[in-house]
């Protein structure tokens, strides 16, 4: 027993480090997920390391009776995308890469850092699923049982939900109030694509432009923007509703020219791509991931599959 003890003592912290087995959290097009932070290279000599939890919980704003003018970002605008990763950014801190936009998780990246990256001048995307239920969320006991529909494939404890369901729609204006809290400027709500997969409860390209509208006006009531993750089936039916579009393989699977749309309209393409040798992608994968057929205005990044925080962009640029 005792031996056994001390191989457990040792085995645990072990595991925690290297974030294995101890964590089932994962996003939605993250292939393995990772607990490390990342805490950018601070501009002070303080030795204080940022905090990932908010010292004080931010209270939830009440949506406003009149929106303001909401956020577009810019067509060729740059970004950078961490959902694998927690980014840590204290004040006084910098960040790499500088670019205009962050994309992050809504539920691990702290208001403090949100506000970090306010005053560096970027502006901040935060992710959250939208269309499926995720057993390891906080806030996964709001879901009942009875929205619920087949399991999203290839992921455990994750399904589809009836987007229409009062109480799926109570959930997602929780966390939309919770991106307002943090200050987020836009939400990028995932899985708004049902009508393409087994979901188990008939969920068609009807249902998703509805239920993205509806996540539309619900943020901008909150004075945020939305985007559309994939589902490109539909863009001709919210595009005049959202911001901006978050997509991920385009040109793996030759379909660019869909979201070529976004772009028509004045709004970006937030494209990610998956190069096979990633972080060493191949100068053929590297062109033919920003040379796409329609692809041309597109805010294109190469990332691995863990969206962590490696990027690659179409100038050569690594981070």
């Amino acid at each position: 027993m005792v031996l056994v003890g001390i191989f457990l003592l040792f085995l645990i912290p072990l595991a925690v480090g290297l974030g294995v087995g101890l964590d089932p959290r994962r996003e939605r097009y993250t292939r393995t997920r990772t607990s490390s932070t990342i805490a950018p290279k601070s501009t002070t000599r303080s030795s204080l390391k940022p905090s990932a939890t908010p010292s004080v919980k931010p209270s939830a704003p009440a949506p406003v009776t009149t929106p303001g003018s909401l956020w577009q970002p810019q067509v060729g605008a740059s970004w950078q995308i961490m959902l694998g990763q927690t980014l840590i950014v204290g004040k006084g801190q910098t960040v790499t890469p500088n670019v205009d936009i962050y994309d992050v998780d809504l539920f691990d990246t702290s208001a403090e850092t949100i506000a970090a990256l306010h005053d560096l001048g970027k502006h901040v995307i935060c992710y959250f699923s939208a269309g499926s239920y995720e057993a390891w969320r906080p806030d996964a006991a709001k879901f009942a049982k009875t929205d619920l529909g087949s399991g999203v494939d290839g992921w455990a404890g994750e399904n589809w939900v009836k987007t229409g369901s009062s109480t799926v729609r109570a959930a997602m204006t929780s966390r939309i109030a919770l991106a307002a809290s943090k200050g987020c400027d836009a939400i990028d709500p995932d899985n708004v694509d049902a009508y393409n997969n087994g979901n188990g409860l008939g969920l068609t390209t009807a249902d998703a432009v509805d239920f993205v509208k509806f996540l539309a006006a619900t943020a901008a009531k909150y004075n945020m923007s939305t985007g559309l993750k994939n589902a490109g089936d539909i863009i001709p039916s919210v595009v005049s509703s959202v911001a901006f579009s978050v997509n991920e393989q385009c040109a793996e699977y030759r379909e660019c020219d869909k979201y070529s749309a976004f772009v028509n309209a004045g709004k970006p393409v937030f494209h990610i791509e998956y190069p096979g040798d990633a972080p060493n992608p191949t100068a053929a994968e590297l062109t033919a991931s920003c040379t796409a057929s329609g692809a041309k205005g597109f805010s294109t990044v190469l990332k691995n599959m863990s969206l962590d925080k490696w990027v690659k962009y179409c100038n050569g640029q690594t981070a």
